[in-house]
């Protein structure tokens, strides 16, 4: 419609505790250079916090975090989330966000499940070596999908550091064209 803006925003959430991780770092700067306003979380598990009630807490952060976002302008946020960040996955197939998982924790039936069961768009990026990454089932739930052979949780890979920021560059590009074309097109 002309005259009106296009709001664009993003929910980030993180994996462990590390907000600041090159991957997310980078995905959130290309939403950022696309205009988006952006959320970052951080995790407030207690200490000796079981997985179960480290899910339930990344779910309701990242639902919270949708909510008031949407509540600003009317238009639900994307969700760019580091693996634990994916357990907010059932949050986002339930309202039907576009997201970008950066090694989401694909071994996790849970969240493999809710992957499976979303209609928006999403990007799914893993390794190899990663124990939690499931390449057929990430290619089972979509065809937008950056898969690095021989990369661990953090996308690293063995050898020398340039091959690893090279593996960063690749996946920043994945993220940008895939923000471009399904998320915020032109």
């Amino acid at each position: 419609m002309p005259g009106v803006e296009v709001t664009r925003s993003v929910v980030v959430a993180p994996g462990g505790s590390r907000a600041a991780s090159p991957l997310l770092a980078y995905a959130r700067l290309a939403a950022e250079r696309r205009g988006a306003r952006v959320r970052a979380l951080a995790w407030d598990f207690p200490v000796g916090a079981d997985f179960l009630e480290q899910r339930e807490r990344v779910a309701a952060q990242v639902a919270a975090a949708v909510a008031e976002m949407t509540a600003d302008d009317g238009t639900a946020p994307a969700v760019i989330g580091k693996s634990l960040g994916s357990l907010a996955a059932p949050v986002t197939a339930d309202l039907g966000l576009a997201a970008v998982w950066l090694t989401p924790l694909l071994s996790h039936a849970p969240t493999a499940a809710a992957l499976r069961r979303a209609t928006a768009p999403c990007l799914l990026v893993g390794g190899t070596a990663d124990r939690f990454w499931d390449g057929a089932a990430a290619r089972s739930v979509t065809a937008d999908v950056v898969e690095v052979d021989g990369a661990d949780h953090s996308m690293l890979v063995p050898g020398g550091l340039a091959a690893s920021a090279a593996i960063l560059g690749r996946v920043a590009a994945a993220v940008e064209e895939f923000l471009d074309r399904a998320v915020w097109p032109s």
